[in-house]
């Protein structure tokens, strides 16, 4: 088999996985990102983050219309965290292709083992009825996190999905679909945030972003499809497994890094 046909062959495949999963409960760049890195190891790492934000940008696109059609959405909540989403993570984005992200991987690793703890002892989270009523300074909170996990998904990305889909929980008390849904909204405005800074800076490979983008839609379709029919206990128990796994790869990093 030719390099190339491999290449795109092993990356298309992880698009694909990290669609599906993306389009559930997010963290697919849990499994894209490194993946990108690991096949695409000549390129910067810029680059390489910015190639993998085509596909996510698609999947996240065809997950969001799905949602729309059968979750009711909160356009003024969506409004506000989304635009400061936009705007964080070009920052992000910018601060991507100046610094390392070492020094942020073990503060994530932290957060990410007490998300998994408070979610797998909480039996409730994420499972109560949906209330149409937001609390009261919600739109601020939900401001505040916007910019702080936009800006995340600008500088590193990967289990952006899943800590949107925390906080629309625990901050706006959703449930998992609803929080689901917005959170593909929101991720949607930084991944666009993120291609637009990156193309007009030259970091993206598009001759394998696209076929990527391509297979990234097709797990999409699949993992809303599955999204939409098993409901919110189903999302919460691959919330926890997707939770679980990026405890594990940031442990990796986290492990590789304090004995180098």
């Amino acid at each position: 088999m030719e390099p190339i046909v491999s290449t795109l062959l092993l990356l298309c495949t992880a698009a694909f996985i990290a669609g599906f999963i993306d389009a559930i409960v997010g963290g697919g760049g849990l499994v894209q990102t490194p993946a990108t890195l690991i096949i695409l190891p000549q390129y910067p790492v810029a680059t390489l983050l910015g190639t993998t934000k085509i596909p996510s940008f698609a999947g996240t696109s065809l997950a969001a219309w799905q949602y729309s059609r059968r979750v009711q959405l909160n356009t003024r909540l969506l409004a506000a965290v989304a635009s400061v989403a936009f705007v964080a993570a070009l920052g992000g984005s910018k601060m991507a292709s100046l610094l390392s992200n070492q020094v942020l991987k073990p503060v994530m690793l932290v957060l990410l083992v007490i998300v998994g703890i408070y979610t797998y002892s909480n039996k409730k989270f994420g499972l109560q009825e949906h209330n149409e009523k937001m609390p009261a300074n919600a739109i601020a909170y939900g401001a505040l996190f916007g910019l702080v996990i936009g800006f995340y998904d600008g500088f590193i990305g990967p289990g952006t999905g899943s800590f949107l889909i925390l906080i629309f929980i625990s901050v706006i008390g959703q449930d998992f679909l609803h929080a689901s849904a917005h959170a593909k909204m929101v991720n949607l405005a930084t991944n666009l945030a993120s291609i637009l800074y990156f193309s007009s800076t030259g970091h993206i490979l598009y001759q394998y972003a696209i076929p990527m983008a391509i297979c990234n839609l097709a797990g999409s379709f699949f993992g809303t499809r599955l999204a939409l029919l098993k409901g919110n206990r189903f999302i919460r128990i691959f919330f926890l497994l997707v939770v679980t796994g990026t405890i594990i790869r940031f442990g990796w990093d986290v492990y590789n890094l304090l004995n180098h």
